[in-house]
């Protein structure tokens, strides 16, 4: 037979056994493959002591936390755990700005409605300022080079010039906020954004001007207090307790572009990569934006109880929650009363792949 024939009938008869061959079910996609889990507890700093807790604030150069205890301040390795030191003389702290350049951390007191100066070096007092009441959120802004504190009661942000002198020197004019603040961040380009969480706005700053430029709606998110901000794509996270919601909000317009579903109690909004925020319930949702203007909960982290603060060192990426052990029975509403003695620090580490 030619070989031209032979391959002819060859591949017809090849043609007739797929045609007449019995037809086979569709295959179904593999399922998607598990979500990751990123983050977890990796160990408890066990530190006890008197007093409560509130904002935590890391110094990542140097891997020191820095923990109000309400009327002391302890500094701590965040290695460890270990005590470095313990400022005292505040009546009802609240936060802790630091200013490498002038070699100074500013503590908020809210009852005595003034910041504390200590030397970053040895950490001795060097005096305070007077602000207005309820002294509150602070954080230093490089961009103007001021220290910035929110007032709830006084409805108010008070700048600091870094570099004062703290026996002598005043605090600037108060801005007038419209409203009880919260939390402050700022973007590094001449802008902070301030939670007004009784008006359910985020305030916009002008540090130029030092005035408020735009009041922005958190709506559906309501009583904004967590703040955070991913400053390379210019996104804003509001931690919001009623509803609780984690409202990502573009911070060149205020647009509303996600609003996420998180724990009870949220008092503390981070970012680093992911975007996290922290629940007194014991929770620390983990969210990401994983395409433009898209985003999801990536991850919700069991915590424990009263675990509504947060800081995070941005080399070692670990985040650091203070909190304590709260009796059975202890009450429901306003805050409940830890077991004395109790106070830790939970470390929640990125694992493998994370």
């Amino acid at each position: 037979m030619p070989k031209f024939f032979a391959r002819f009938f060859a591949l017809l008869a090849f043609a007739a056994a797929v045609f007449f061959a019995p037809s086979l079910p569709a295959r179904e996609p593999p399922p998607p493959p598990p979500p990751p889990r990123p983050y977890c507890v990796s160990h408890i700093f066990q530190i006890g002591g008197v007093g409560g807790w509130d904002y935590l604030t890391v110094d990542s150069i140097h891997h020191l936390l820095f923990v109000p205890r309400v009327t002391h301040t302890q500094v701590l390795q965040a290695a460890t755990g270990a005590v470095v030191a313990d400022i005292p003389g505040q009546k009802h702290n609240h936060g802790v700005a630091l200013v490498p350049n002038a070699g100074r951390g500013f503590i908020s007191d809210g009852e005595d409605a003034s910041v504390m100066v200590f030397d970053l070096r040895t950490y001795q007092v060097l005096g305070k300022v007077k602000v207005k009441a309820d002294a509150d959120g602070i954080i230093y802004d490089p961009f103007s080079n001021k220290v910035l504190v929110v007032c709830g009661d006084a409805a108010c942000v008070v700048p600091i010039s870094p570099d004062l002198d703290p026996a002598l020197g005043q605090a600037d004019a108060p801005i007038p906020l419209g409203g009880k603040p919260e939390f402050l961040v700022a973007d590094g380009r001449g802008t902070v954004f301030i939670n007004v969480a009784n008006r359910d706005v985020v305030a916009v700053l002008d540090t130029k001007t030092m005035k408020v430029t735009a009041r922005w709606p958190t709506a559906p998110g309501g009583a904004p207090v967590g703040l955070s901000m991913d400053r390379a794509r210019r996104r804003l996270y509001v931690g919001c307790r009623d509803p609780r919601d984690l409202v990502v909000m573009s911070a060149d317009t205020g647009a509303i572009l996600s609003t996420l579903p998180i724990g009870a109690g949220v008092d503390a909004t981070g970012y680093d990569g992911f975007a996290f925020a922290s629940c007194r319930d014991g929770s620390l949702s983990v969210a990401q934006e994983f395409a433009p203007n898209r985003f999801e909960i990536l991850q919700v982290v069991q915590t424990r109880a009263g675990a509504r603060t947060l800081g995070i060192d941005e080399q070692t990426h670990m985040l650091y929650l203070p909190t304590a052990i709260f009796p059975p029975g202890s009450p429901t509403k306003g805050r409940p009363v830890p077991k004395p003695g109790s106070f830790m620090i939970l470390v929640v580490s990125p694992t493998e792949g994370g």
